[in-house]
Protein backbone atom coordinates (compact mmCIF):
# COMPACT_ATOMS: atom_id res chain seq x y z
CA UNK A 1 0.00 0.00 0.00
CA UNK A 2 1.68 2.98 -0.52
CA UNK A 3 2.11 5.92 1.92
CA UNK A 4 0.11 9.26 1.95
CA UNK A 5 2.15 12.63 0.16
CA UNK A 6 1.24 14.50 2.99
CA UNK A 7 1.98 12.36 6.05
CA UNK A 8 5.96 11.88 6.34
CA UNK A 9 7.43 8.83 8.62
CA UNK A 10 10.67 8.83 10.61
CA UNK A 11 13.53 6.53 8.83
CA UNK A 12 13.31 3.03 10.65
CA UNK A 13 16.71 2.15 12.73
CA UNK A 14 18.11 -1.28 11.87
CA UNK A 15 20.11 -2.58 14.48
CA UNK A 16 22.98 -5.45 14.00
CA UNK A 17 22.76 -8.26 15.26
CA UNK A 18 25.39 -10.94 15.77
CA UNK A 19 25.18 -14.67 14.34
CA UNK A 20 25.69 -17.52 17.25
CA UNK A 21 26.28 -21.04 15.57
CA UNK A 22 23.71 -23.42 16.94
CA UNK A 23 24.56 -26.72 18.87
CA UNK A 24 24.50 -29.70 16.12
CA UNK A 25 21.59 -31.41 16.80
CA UNK A 26 20.38 -34.54 15.71
CA UNK A 27 17.82 -35.40 12.67
CA UNK A 28 14.20 -35.25 14.67
CA UNK A 29 13.09 -38.21 11.91
CA UNK A 30 14.64 -41.10 12.43
CA UNK A 31 16.11 -43.11 9.33
CA UNK A 32 14.53 -46.00 8.61
CA UNK A 33 17.22 -49.35 8.20
CA UNK A 34 16.67 -51.06 4.75
CA UNK A 35 14.14 -53.77 5.32
CA UNK A 36 15.54 -57.42 5.73
CA UNK A 37 13.72 -58.82 3.06
CA UNK A 38 15.28 -56.61 0.49
CA UNK A 39 18.05 -58.68 -2.03
CA UNK A 40 21.55 -57.22 -1.60
CA UNK A 41 23.68 -56.48 -4.51
CA UNK A 42 26.08 -59.68 -4.80
CA UNK A 43 29.56 -58.35 -4.49
CA UNK A 44 32.10 -59.26 -7.46
CA UNK A 45 35.10 -60.77 -6.27
CA UNK A 46 37.96 -60.74 -8.83
CA UNK A 47 40.44 -63.20 -8.49
CA UNK A 48 43.50 -63.72 -10.31
CA UNK A 49 42.26 -66.60 -12.14
CA UNK A 50 39.68 -64.51 -13.63
CA UNK A 51 41.42 -61.26 -14.04
CA UNK A 52 44.04 -63.70 -16.21
CA UNK A 53 40.47 -64.92 -18.26
CA UNK A 54 38.72 -61.45 -18.67
CA UNK A 55 42.00 -60.18 -19.96
CA UNK A 56 42.47 -63.37 -22.42
CA UNK A 57 38.92 -63.00 -23.76
CA UNK A 58 39.23 -59.74 -24.33
CA UNK A 59 42.53 -60.02 -26.02
CA UNK A 60 41.06 -62.73 -28.05
CA UNK A 61 37.70 -60.50 -29.09
CA UNK A 62 40.22 -57.52 -30.00
CA UNK A 63 42.13 -60.20 -32.24
CA UNK A 64 38.92 -61.72 -34.32
CA UNK A 65 37.70 -58.21 -34.37
CA UNK A 66 40.83 -56.90 -36.19
CA UNK A 67 41.42 -59.65 -38.45
CA UNK A 68 37.95 -59.21 -39.84
CA UNK A 69 38.45 -55.53 -40.56
CA UNK A 70 41.44 -56.46 -42.01
CA UNK A 71 40.29 -58.69 -44.11
CA UNK A 72 37.19 -56.51 -45.27
CA UNK A 73 39.80 -53.72 -46.16
CA UNK A 74 41.84 -56.32 -48.28
CA UNK A 75 38.81 -57.48 -49.96
CA UNK A 76 37.89 -54.38 -50.78
CA UNK A 77 41.38 -53.44 -52.17
CA UNK A 78 41.69 -56.22 -54.36
CA UNK A 79 38.19 -55.76 -55.69
CA UNK A 80 39.06 -52.01 -56.61
CA UNK A 81 42.43 -53.63 -58.15
CA UNK A 82 40.47 -55.89 -60.02
CA UNK A 83 38.10 -53.31 -61.89
CA UNK A 84 40.70 -50.74 -62.69
CA UNK A 85 42.56 -53.65 -64.00
CA UNK A 86 38.97 -54.40 -66.13
CA UNK A 87 39.00 -50.89 -67.14
CA UNK A 88 42.28 -50.62 -68.66
CA UNK A 89 42.02 -53.64 -70.25
CA UNK A 90 38.61 -53.14 -71.53
CA UNK A 91 39.71 -49.50 -72.72
CA UNK A 92 43.02 -51.03 -74.72
CA UNK A 93 40.24 -53.21 -76.59
CA UNK A 94 38.01 -50.47 -77.38
CA UNK A 95 41.10 -48.38 -78.73
CA UNK A 96 42.24 -51.03 -80.80
CA UNK A 97 39.31 -51.93 -82.18
CA UNK A 98 38.46 -48.66 -83.51
CA UNK A 99 42.01 -48.72 -85.35
CA UNK A 100 41.55 -51.33 -87.35
CA UNK A 101 38.07 -49.96 -88.80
Amino acid sequence: MPTPTGTATPPAVVEPTTVVPAAQTSPSVPVAPAPASAPSRPVVQLTPGTVIALVGGGTAVVLVVGAVLVSMLLAVAITGMTVAVVAVVLRSLLASEAKHR
